[in-house]
């Protein structure tokens, strides 16, 4: 090995052991990939038509029955941001992408799977700043779909299952470009079973949200219009009885917070509960891919074992599948 390759792969033997010692990576997926399987492998099997008309057009419709003109750019952004997903995983998927990124640095390659060959600093550096870049755009989409959230016409549905679909085509198309950089091909059933199983971890970790976008998306439709406060909007909303209380110690002593107040900020707590955890998501999906490339490869290019981590097999994982 490379001085590189013997650090990354310390600090990769490190990290599995972690992964082993708190169940590891392969019990994400449990039996309950059986259970949702369809709703992820439908995301990697359509990623030619990533987000479908079926997804969009309700959306359209909403902007265009919004009577609030203040709420149509959310309508209209997230609409954008699916044209731009469709576009993003065609690129992805596509491995001589890779090729044309790799012949750009130098490397006289005539197919992606040439790149087995090499030191693996060398692939490590068609991914530079991977897991940066898809933490942000994890922001960015969850943002969009969390203000669309707070729409009242498209509303949760059509904000959750957009952004289901979104996050699920992302984690494939993010899993199979890091394949591709490493030589593997992300058609071959070893890596989609890899890849299903980041699949099914995002859906898992998007489900939790459901609940506090649907109580902010709630909160925000109660408070507006309103002019005074009751005790029954306080006890049903109790989001906004706490906004309440956290604007009333950032304003001067004695004054009071406004119901109107309070609306201008509930939005933005959708937008942040969407936007963080979309981020993570996506950002682990893209770290977590890269270091079981990066592992492959070293153990197949100098016969090393796999890490206890990745040697389990899913048959004897757990009924619980959470992350």
């Amino acid at each position: 090995m490379s001085a590189y390759e013997e650090q990354v792969w310390k600090d990769l033997n490190e990290h599995w052991e972690r992964r082993n010692n708190r169940r590891g990576l392969p019990n994400w997926a449990s039996n309950a990939l059986g259970r949702t399987g369809e709703v992820a492998g439908n995301a990697g099997r359509r990623v030619k038509d990533a987000v479908p008309e079926g997804v969009k057009e309700p959306i359209r419709r909403a902007g265009g029955a919004l009577a609030d003109a203040a709420l149509r750019p959310a309508v209209a952004g997230a609409v954008a941001l699916l044209d731009l997903v469709n576009e993003a995983a065609l690129e992805l998927n596509d491995p001589k992408t890779v090729e044309k990124i790799a012949r750009k640095k130098g490397l006289d390659i005539d197919s992606f799977t040439e790149l087995r060959e090499q030191d693996l600093k060398v692939c490590d550096r068609l991914l530079a700043r991977n897991t940066m870049k898809w933490r942000a755009t994890g922001a960015l989409e969850g943002g969009a779909m969390g203000a669309l959230a707070m729409v009242p016409v498209a509303g949760i549905p059509a904000a959750m299952t957009a952004d289901i679909l979104v996050v699920q085509v992302l984690s494939t198309s993010i899993a199979s470009r890091i394949a591709y950089s490493y030589g593997y091909d992300a058609k071959d059933p070893d890596e989609q079973r890899f890849i299903q199983r980041l699949v099914h971890q995002s859906f898992m970790a998007q489900a939790t949200k459901a609940e506090p976008l649907n109580r902010t998306a709630q909160a925000a439709q109660a408070l507006k219009g309103r002019v005074n406060w009751s005790d029954k909007l306080r006890t049903d909303h109790k989001l906004a009885a706490a906004l309440e209380k956290l604007l009333q110690h950032l304003s001067p002593a004695g004054s009071k917070v406004s119901v109107k107040s309070v609306a201008k900020v509930v939005p933005f707590v959708g937008i942040v509960i969407s936007a963080g955890l979309n981020s993570a998501v996506l950002g682990r999906v893209a770290s977590e891919a890269q270091k079981y490339c990066q592992t492959r490869f070293l153990c197949e290019k100098y016969g090393l074992p796999l890490p206890a981590a990745l040697t389990v097999d899913q048959d004897d994982a757990p009924e619980d599948d959470t992350p």
